[in-house]
């Protein structure tokens, strides 16, 4: 039988990656869309759609109880990070649909400061941070972290690298934190500052069932969307992307996530940059939702992770000899407004031509290759 599904924020980018991926991995799948905004439910991939009060409207339960008993659902999957928590402050309404990771991993993971912290006294590679308190605490941090520079400065909840800026003095930080204070309301104490990792920028996604490690993929990001317009020059959000085969990633991942909870359920989807000593940090884990780049781990390797999920929700058996799904050299290509592309690397090449290549002398010439 189709696994029935509901898809939270239907419209969005990850939900409709999401739906690709169940709809590629071979077991059929019926998915139902709801949204509190009409205009992106005409975006979306599902099958049929619903409009739902907003998360914070006293009936959205509800709503959501009526759309799942009326479609004869299975599972509510969350696609953004907001849509986890309201859903896991809900789960004495919705508990037996929704297959999360317990409430106080949820909330720990969504502050950053917090999570490294709690990363770095248990000797788990993170980056070393600060909470800012007040504008004139700033300079005191700078002196704290010594003389790297630069810093890196963001907010502590959030994702696609929420005002984050590297940062070289303490008049950067202050007229940075200042503008998102007056500009967007965003408090001085909603900010850190951390050491700047200047390495390889990694994506893990792994799922566990009752603390067992049943999936875990990786991927590196080689380019962003938006590096034009972003400050910072990087994003969660890759333009550019390549599987790889990373032991260390995995290895720091596990047990950062089984220091959480030793008995961890659901998807976790984390962020891992290289210090200038080239060990992998973990900077962020989204608990509870998959990776809006979950294409790549869902159609390539051995397993495809979406629907793995699926069955571990509805506790059905899965046959997976190696938890470690690794098939290098893969990559996948995103922009605004097209699907995903994903193609090995043996055939970067395939219906391209070249038909410009220099010659010893320094002057060129036209030849097709």
């Amino acid at each position: 039988m189709a696994a029935r599904l509901l898809f939270t924020n239907a419209g969005n980018a990850p939900s409709n990656n999401l739906a690709r991926s169940l709809r590629t991995g071979g077991g059929p799948v019926f998915i139902v869309g709801c949204n509190d905004d009409q205009f992106a439910l005409k975006k979306s991939d599902a099958d049929r759609h619903y409009v739902v009060p907003p998360a914070n409207h006293p009936e959205w339960v509800q709503a959501l109880r009526w759309i799942i008993e009326t479609e004869r659902l299975d599972l509510i999957i969350p696609t953004v990070d907001s849509d986890v928590d309201d859903l896991s402050r809900a789960r004495n309404r919705l508990g037996d649909y929704l297959f999360l990771p317990r409430a106080p991993l949820v909330e720990i993971c969504r502050d950053k400061y917090r999570l490294t912290e709690l990363l770095r006294s248990n000797g788990i590679d993170a980056p070393a941070s600060y909470p800012v308190k007040d504008m004139r605490s700033i300079t005191g941090i700078f002196r704290q972290l010594g003389g790297r520079r630069p810093l890196w400065c963001r907010v502590r909840s959030g994702a696609g690298a929420l005002g984050a800026l590297p940062v070289r003095t303490p008049e950067h930080a202050r007229s940075w934190i200042r503008y998102w204070k007056e500009m967007r309301g965003v408090p001085v104490t909603s900010f850190v500052l951390s050491e700047y990792l200047p390495g390889r920028d990694f994506g893990c996604q792994s799922l566990w069932k009752d603390g067992e490690l049943v999936l875990i993929k990786t991927y590196e990001r080689l380019s962003y969307l938006g590096m034009g317009s972003q400050p910072s020059q990087v994003s969660s959000v890759a333009a550019l992307a390549k599987t790889v085969f990373e032991p260390k990633i995995v290895d720091t991942c596990v047990r950062a996530i089984r220091l959480l909870d030793a008995k961890a359920s659901g998807v976790f989807s984390v962020d891992l940059k290289e210090n200038a000593r080239g060990n992998p940090c973990i900077t962020e884990i989204n608990a509870g939702r998959f990776s809006s780049a979950t294409n790549i781990f869902d159609l390539v390797g051995k397993q495809n992770m979406a629907q793995t999920f699926v069955r571990l929700a509805q506790d059905l058996a899965v046959d997976i000899e190696d938890s470690y799904d690794a098939a290098p050299d893969w990559y996948m290509l995103r922009d605004l407004d097209g699907a995903p592309r994903i193609f090995h690397a043996s055939d970067f090449s395939a219906s391209i031509r070249n038909p410009w290549q220099r010659v010893g002398s320094g002057r060129a010439r036209l030849k097709v290759t």
